[in-house]
């Protein structure tokens, strides 16, 4: 945490932003791909079924408990903060057993072919959701002490074996898309999962070696720049080993839980429920109703697929990087007059400078978004995307609901990152 908050935060931006890029490009040719060889109906199913089953259970077993975990990480007892993060294992268990079965028995049904391939996809996204459960305290972790290349490494290989394994699987086996899609998504969560533990077990045994050696010797010398780098971020690291990172075996003469962090998860997971029904309100309408054919659903998802790329490429990396930063800057239960001024002027500057340049892109936005729909959705689709209007127009609407976003996810940050528990439920 001797690293500058700001500086790592910006860094973190900029990486996400690039991430961010190469991802939707990937997912860009992905669904060109699929759309072209596999067929809509199936792109429907994996793109708003399957993927609004995984995001609802990921947003609310998870969101709840990093968002509390995060604030002022400098006063953390980490003994305490795993045992919290851990919740979110059993939560989404209980979660995912509650959303399959509403999936599987409750709503509107696939076609016959596709029925045995959906029925393995739900339980393949529970069980990938599980996983990526199990991974978090290590995220919150290296997020905590600024680890900034580490996440978008780790996530550009998770994106590339998920795509790879998925397109590897459709080549061979073209009517079994969903299949493919399952297991991309375990392969995905399983690898992912174990390239962190992987690097943070090799961390701390080069962090532990690197101490004994300098109990040895004050005057220990470094054989390189990373190494003498790496002891000097790792000096206030709290772990001393990867069974740490699992609940209940660090030294703790506190509670099991801390209960003001408690309480401000309680009253993010309230925030969350009415956050992801606004979030994918649309996609729990397709996915209740039985207005809309797969086929729609798959075509209203593309058109709102790229009528969000500004705001997914740009707007979350920004704003998940502005609430680490407001966090570890503002404190929650303190009025601003009793905190260092010098912080809170800094973070003023950081939010009307990001409001700025957020309303700027979304201006930009508007302008060229209108100008161009038709084409984009052209080059994307064919002509099966403009055989109608309504696809261009509902393109041209996302452009102007950009810039909404653009300011709302900014101020949102601000305000989320500095209320205490009783604003917040308010």
């Amino acid at each position: 945490m001797s690293r500058n908050i700001l500086k790592s935060s910006l860094e973190n931006a900029s990486f996400n932003i690039i991430f961010q890029i190469l991802f939707r490009c990937v997912t860009f040719v992905l669904n060109a791909f699929i759309i072209r060889h596999v067929g809509q109906e199936v792109l429907g199913i994996m793109n708003v079924r399957l993927l609004l089953l995984e995001s609802t259970i990921l947003f609310l077993s998870r969101e709840p408990l990093l968002k509390a975990c995060l604030t002022d990480t400098k006063s953390h007892n980490w003994a305490q903060v795993i045992n919290q993060v851990w919740l979110s294992v059993p939560l989404s268990g209980l979660l995912s057993t509650a959303l399959v079965y509403i999936w599987l028995n409750i709503l509107s049904s696939t076609d016959d072919k596709y029925l045995e391939q959906y029925r393995i996809g739900c339980y393949a996204i529970a069980v990938s959701c599980i996983i990526d459960q199990i991974t978090q305290c290590l995220v919150l972790v290296a997020q905590s002490y600024c680890f900034v290349r580490l996440k978008i490494i780790f996530e550009t290989l998770y994106i590339t074996i998920r795509t790879v394994t998925f397109v590897a699987l459709v080549l061979y086996y073209p009517n079994h898309a969903i299949n493919a899609f399952s297991i991309a998504q375990v392969t995905s969560a399983i690898a992912l999962c174990s390239l962190y533990y992987g690097f943070f077990y090799w961390y701390i045994r080069n962090f532990n070696r690197l101490k004994e050696n300098q109990k040895k010797d004050d005057n220990i010398t470094f054989r390189n720049e990373t190494q003498m780098a790496l002891f000097k971020d790792m000096q206030d690291f709290k772990f001393t080993s990867v069974l740490d990172f699992f609940p209940a075996y660090m030294d703790n003469k506190e509670s099991f839980l801390n209960k003001d962090l408690s309480l401000l998860t309680v009253s993010f997971a309230k925030q969350s429920v009415v956050k992801q029904v606004l979030t994918e309100g649309e996609r729990y309408v397709m996915t209740i109703s039985p207005v809309l054919t797969f086929s729609e659903q798959s075509m209203y998802d593309i058109v709102n697929n790229l009528g969000s790329l500004a705001a997914r490429f740009i707007f979350r990396p920004i704003e998940e990087s502005a609430y680490f930063y407001f966090t570890q800057m503002i404190k929650r239960d303190q009025s601003i007059d009793k905190q260092d001024q010098r912080l809170v002027s800094e973070a003023v500057t950081v939010l009307s400078q990001l409001c700025k340049v957020v309303s700027s892109i979304g201006l930009v936005v508007i302008i060229f978004g209108n100008a161009y729909s038709h084409t984009l959705l052209y080059l994307y689709g064919g002509n099966t995307l403009i055989a109608t209007k309504l696809p261009t127009i509902l393109l041209k609407c996302h452009c102007v609901a950009v810039l909404l976003l653009a300011v709302n996810g900014v101020t949102e940050c601000y305000v989320f990152a500095t209320m205490n528990n009783k604003q917040l439920d308010r």
